[in-house]
């Protein structure tokens, strides 16, 4: 069973937004057992909208798409439905109470206008989604054995009918496969290194798993799918083959949550444990603090970060003492070392990292080489740096350096 995404508006073509929508909606899906043919971005654009909607029933079982259903002249989704459908808009009543209450209870400073009245308008064939979170509502349609499904663009407003609505919908109407994912997270190793390892092992799967790489800075992923009609026989195969990686590659694999990024798994191990983290930052400049507080509850271990950029900084706040930077250089195993002592003291925590590099174009405060990183990890029983050499491009020295962060903090906090 196929599914395809449409995304309407010109903001995402001029690159003004980033279409988070059609990766959240295909992992919905899939969840599901409903594999996403294709994912196409249109514009505000009768011809175009039409052209894509003709093209996708002609091979995709459903077809959602987002964006487009404002008040304003330039959203025309639900006009070009109309016009798919040899249909006309209708005024749903339970839909203009809705707006008018959203009007009354949370816009109260701001008239009701008629476009916003003609959100209620809808085409007389669309069965109504029910959008509790805003003015335009989703639509239903089914046609000749295709079922098309219109939400708004706004990414909350999408994901609540999506969950609460849509996909329980599809679950009542269509008989589905089952589709299984399971993913290796491997760090340390690139991906062709990996792929020799793991030659005869990828090519002995059994014809219904597949094999996914995933590579990114300093890790690759690799994702087991398997899809068919037994759920036990899928989940038997996953389970068998992903085991028989371990032999093989078990010294740079990390993790096998589905799904599940390596802080994730660092915020999990924490807060079983009672521990606390904190770090200090020079070169990564917070993005290892970024990641960390991305996670809901990251309060209950991380204490803080020190963005340390400048010399002075790691100094005068983390306590590291002069004579070790005139000695060593800022750029050093024992200034690594001493930053995360710091910040560990500063901040009281059982765990800290620290960063301290080169990330470039210029050598800054050291003459140490573009792409030399030390990396800093305090525990509760020592303390210790590694260098690393991470290349010559700034973004990706930034983002390896961050993931092989945590990749070290993980392995001590297993020690515990």
């Amino acid at each position: 069973m196929f599914a395809d995404i449409i995304t309407i508006g010109d903001e995402i073509l001029i690159g003004q937004i980033i279409d988070t929508n059609s990766a959240f909606i295909a992992k919905e899906l899939n969840k599901i057992g409903i594999s996403v043919y294709q994912i196409t971005s249109v514009q505000d654009d009768r011809e175009h909208i039409l052209q894509a909607l003709v093209e996708s029933k002609a091979h995709a079982d459903i077809v959602i798409v987002t964006g487009g259903l404002g008040p304003t002249k330039d959203d025309i989704t639900k006009h070009t439905f109309c016009e798919f459908f040899n249909d006309e808009l209708v005024e749903d009543k339970k839909v203009l109470a809705h707006v008018e209450n959203l009007f009354a209870k949370y816009i109260s400073n701001t008239p009701i206008s008629d476009l916003n009245r003609k959100q209620a308008w809808v085409p007389s064939k669309a069965k109504v989604l029910h959008n509790e979170n805003g003015t335009a509502p989703g639509m239903w349609f089914y046609e000749d054995g295709t079922t098309f499904i219109s939400l708004p663009g706004v990414p909350f407003e999408m994901k609540h009918l999506i969950r609460e609505v849509v996909v329980p919908e599809l679950v009542r109407f269509y008989d589905r496969p089952h589709i299984i994912h399971k993913t290796i997270h491997t760090y340390g190793m690139g991906e062709s290194a990996i792929a020799q390892i793991i030659e005869e092992w990828e090519n002995n799967l059994p014809n219904f798993v597949k094999l996914a790489y995933l590579p990114s800075l300093g890790k690759v992923r690799l994702r087991l799918t398997a899809k068919g009609t037994d759920y036990s026989i899928l989940s038997s195969a996953i389970e068998l083959e992903s085991q028989k990686l371990f032999p093989l590659i078990g010294d740079i694999i990390l993790g096998s949550e589905e799904d599940e990024e390596l802080e994730e798994t660092i915020s999990k191990l924490l807060i079983e444990k009672g521990l606390t983290l904190s770090t200090a930052e020079s070169f990564t400049g917070g993005t290892i603090a970024s990641h960390l507080t991305a996670i809901p509850g990251a309060s209950a271990y991380f204490k803080g970060s020190v963005v340390s950029y400048a010399t002075e900084t790691k100094v005068n706040v983390l306590g590291v003492p002069q004579a070790l930077v005139d000695t060593y250089s800022v750029v050093s195993e024992q200034v690594a070392m001493a930053m995360a002592q710091g910040v560990k003291k500063l901040l009281d925590t059982d765990f800290a990292i620290a960063t301290t590099g080169n990330a470039g174009p210029t050598k800054g405060d050291s003459d140490a080489n573009v792409g030399t990183v030390y990396i800093g990890i305090a525990s509760p029983t020592h303390v210790f740096a590694l260098e690393f050499n991470m290349g010559n491009q700034r973004e990706r020295i930034v983002q390896k350096s961050v993931n092989k962060a945590f990749e070290l903090l993980k392995k001590e906090i297993l020690k515990m």
